[in-house]
């Protein structure tokens, strides 16, 4: 198979679009992870001069403890709910990169399968042999690449599951440690 220029300007231009739309996803990710930072830091920001004027108005020690454990809790909340916005925006741009990477890598492997056929259709005549082992060790190739995404997949997919753990498991032990700080109180 003969690779013209055409073909290599095809090929370079579908890599550019793809690269493009890469950059797109990447900055849409960006875009809104500023935009949760900026809403969490403008809410910080007006939720800090708030509870500061309510301890200013405790007039005991006791009520001192008691608006700072009612500020304790709703801190604590919006902290577990910017981490969940967080995983979400990583979770989500993560997803949408790997679907294009996974798209290419399939256009790839076709146009390579594709490349090698058409070399094996055109191979000296003689070269039975040589031709049947190399169609056996592309095939064993593509099957170990397959095994292996399979394999990188479950991997990420377990990490993925156990973080989502850790973080029920912490939220569960803060939440029930503020509980008994009340019950205290």
């Amino acid at each position: 198979m003969n690779f013209n220029a055409e073909q290599f300007s095809a090929t370079h231009q579908a890599n550019l679009t793809a690269a493009a739309g890469l950059s797109q996803k990447a900055f849409a990710g960006f875009e809104r992870l500023v935009e949760l930072n900026m809403a969490a830091g403008k809410a910080a920001v007006g939720e800090t001069f708030s509870g500061m004027q309510a301890l200013m108005t405790a007039k005991s020690p006791q009520d001192l403890l008691a608006v700072q454990a009612a500020l304790i809790q709703p801190a604590f909340e919006k902290s577990v709910s910017y981490g969940r916005h967080l995983a979400d925006i990583a979770n989500s741009t993560g997803a949408e990169f790997t679907k294009a990477v996974e798209g290419k890598m399939a256009e790839s492997e076709k146009a390579v399968k594709s490349l090698v056929e058409s070399s094996l259709k055109n191979a000296p005549a003689g070269s039975d042999a040589a031709v049947a082992a190399f169609k056996t060790a592309f095939e064993a190739s593509q099957t170990a690449t397959e095994a292996l995404k399979k394999v990188a997949k479950q991997a990420a997919d377990s990490a993925e599951a156990n973080l989502k753990s850790v973080s029920a498991q912490a939220e569960a032990s803060v939440k029930a440690a503020m509980a008994k700080a009340k019950i205290k109180a």
